[in-house]
């Protein structure tokens, strides 16, 4: 899996204005390797920018900043925020909580370094797709429950929040494209250590954020799901207990979209209004106000 998706070509992207990339190397959970990110930094800005915590998408088990450089390219550039893309440790080598574990490192140092970044502390948010998405959630979830650092918003597209894989739209949806059900046991196997951990009764909220007794708490979010996708319903459900939990909330379903367009297909009309979707919503959640374009031509 992991071979094929390095062979991916990604639909080409260039910024309308220019972006600044850098590499730092963050110190790790004690007795861990440090955590490799890459910062995107729009050049030219004036002010404090506000910044967005990048966590990449490939079922706990693929993936690396490098892969997604289009999209936290494209948030720099077109939102006017420091994007921080975190390449965490990935399953099965490393299972939960080695990812969250590098994502919270990473937001720490992004917190402390927010002076050298030019960064507003006030404007920091979360952001991811797919297992990102629920890295996102679990940091929302982990920083609320611990004190911080504060989030000014989540993120989360498509996300993969719950191991019991129980939804209609997870049996339904068992050989979409993009990702199936076979993907999602794949990946919950992995990230929890065992194929028989998925749908026990002992899981981790940070591990599965739908397992989260109250979402009472929780920073503004925005949460996508789409028609075709077997994780669409518990997207769904997610959003609707945090509306009941009192948690500012937008959802977006998109009609004929299935797992991971936006990435795999943003020439095609509806990849572009999920690419505009999201820039427009973490503009708003950021309070950025960069005039950029809203997806590539």
């Amino acid at each position: 899996m992991r071979a094929q998706a390095a062979l991916m070509e990604a639909y080409p992207y260039v910024p309308p204005t220019p972006v600044d990339i850098r590499e730092f190397a963050v110190p790790g959970p004690l007795g861990s390797p440090d955590v490799r990110v890459r910062a995107y930094v729009p050049t030219g800005s004036r002010g404090r920018l506000p910044a967005l915590l990048y966590l990449h998408g490939g079922a706990f088990v693929i993936g690396l900043v490098d892969f997604f450089d289009n999209q936290t390219t494209r948030i720099a550039a077109e939102v006017g925020a420091v994007v921080v893309s975190v390449d965490y440790r990935l399953a099965p080598e490393h299972p939960f909580p080695a990812a969250l574990q590098d994502c919270l490192a990473a937001l720490r140092w992004l917190a402390d370094h927010a002076d050298d970044l030019n960064v507003d502390r006030e404007r920091i948010g979360v952001a991811g797709e797919s297992a990102g998405g629920n890295l996102a959630a679990a940091v929302a979830l982990y920083t609320r429950d611990h004190g911080g650092p504060a989030l000014c918003m989540q993120y989360m597209g498509v996300p993969m929040l719950d191991d019991r894989l129980e939804s209609p739209s997870m049996h339904l949806f068992a050989d979409s494209p993009g990702f199936n059900r076979r993907g999602a046991e794949l990946g919950w196997d992995c990230y929890l250590g065992s194929r028989g951990l998925r749908g026990g009764h002992d899981i981790s909220p940070y591990a599965a954020p739908a397992r989260a007794h109250s979402l009472a708490g929780l920073p503004p979010a925005y949460i996508s799901a789409a028609e075709f996708d077997p994780l669409r319903d518990e997207a769904l459900a997610y959003a609707q207990r945090m509306i009941t939990a009192g948690v500012p909330t937008e959802l977006h379903h998109f009609p004929g979209a299935y797992h991971g367009m936006a990435e795999l297909a943003p020439q095609y009309e509806v990849g572009r209004r999920m690419i505009a979707e999201q820039l427009d919503a973490l503009r708003r959640g950021l309070r950025a106000d960069s005039p950029g374009s809203t997806a590539p031509e």
